[in-house]
């Protein structure tokens, strides 16, 4: 990459123009900053270098693309880009890179506490203690039970990690089926995944939504779960098809279910979901802890100082595949979402 040799502006998406992002003012003294709010992001971008999408759920870009015609770099303060890859981003030399990294963590304690509430009953103690009823009962443990991660890449390596230090059996499941991964020992195809989610007591899903992903926790994938199974999406919410989600849960088919993720987000009061025995709800904030958006803004500013002097970026994502491939080992993809 060239070193800019003009005043660079860097356009800064913002959902609303009075929550912008801290720590800009290293970038400041060395940039034109234009923050904006999506009916301004087309002014923003005519001669722009860069852009952070601070709002990283806006499908704004695509609407104003003809005027970003000088912008050769775009951060996403996420670590999933599917809103953002449209084709003719795709087909550009527009660089676009993510959070990978900032969410790995708290995701994972998400789900290991997701995978405690399920087994221990916590729910079932909470809605109890609201009725008044005292009812002694015998729960699950995690040590010893299976674990099929869907998505092998950072967080879902980290959540492996966590879950294995918790004595769980951990499987992977990524795009291509391998032995002795030094996270997940065997990784499974995730295309072929209703052949292999009968094995697990959890199953996890932590993929970036791509074409191979949309709807891969469908009817046939459920129906070979486990009628004891419990599963989890930390991922995206189209990555499992809601409607057979809901019935395998009304039937019993499969024992429960806990998503952070949705089709439509925040999820609609009319939504089945809301009451379908066995499912907890939470809106979409597995990775939020405390202190996140410091994090999110520090990790962009460490890569803009990098843009500004003509080095390499972090966290390059791979526009055709939708995420950030791994560096080593090679064999090992990395599969991202949030």
């Amino acid at each position: 990459m060239n070193t800019v040799h003009h005043r660079p502006v860097v356009a800064v998406l913002c959902e609303q123009l009075d929550e912008p992002p801290p720590h800009l003012e290293q970038i400041a003294q060395r940039a034109d900053l234009r923050l904006t709010d999506p009916a301004g992001l087309g002014d923003a971008l005519d001669g722009a270098d860069a852009l952070l999408l601070w709002d990283f759920f806006s499908e704004a870009v695509r609407d104003v693309w003809p005027r970003a015609g000088s912008l050769r770099w775009i951060h996403v303060a996420a670590a999933g880009v599917d809103k953002l890859l449209f084709d003719e981003l795709v087909e550009s030399e527009v660089e676009v890179t993510n959070a990978r990294g900032v969410f790995d963590r708290p995701i994972a304690e998400f789900v290991l506490a997701s995978m405690l509430a399920q087994v221990k009953q916590v729910h079932v103690s909470h809605d109890h203690q609201r009725e008044r009823i005292w009812q002694h009962r015998e729960t699950g443990t995690l040590q010893g039970a299976t674990a099929l991660v869907v998505g092998t890449g950072a967080i879902g390596r980290e959540i492996a990690r966590v879950l294995g230090a918790m004595g769980m059996q951990v499987r992977g499941a990524g795009r291509r089926a391998r032995s002795g991964d030094p996270d997940f020992g065997e990784v499974v195809e995730s295309a072929r995944l209703a052949e292999h989610v009968g094995w697990a007591d959890h199953v996890v899903v932590a993929a970036p939504l791509t074409d191979q992903t949309r709807g891969l926790v469908d009817q046939q994938v459920l129906a070979a779960m486990k009628p004891t199974a419990h599963l989890v999406n930390i991922g995206r919410g189209p990555i499992v098809e809601e409607a057979a989600l809901v019935s395998a849960l009304r039937e019993g088919r499969i024992a429960a279910a806990s998503l952070d993720v949705f089709v439509h987000e925040p999820l609609p009061p009319d939504s089945p979901l809301w009451e379908a025995p066995g499912l907890v709800i939470s809106p979409h904030m597995s990775g939020d802890v405390v202190g996140w958006r410091d994090t999110l803004a520090r990790q962009f500013v460490d890569n803009a100082l990098r843009f500004l002097d003509g080095e390499p970026l972090r966290n390059v994502v791979d526009k055709r595949l939708g995420f950030v491939p791994a560096e080593t080992p090679p064999a090992l993809e990395a599969e991202e979402i949030r």
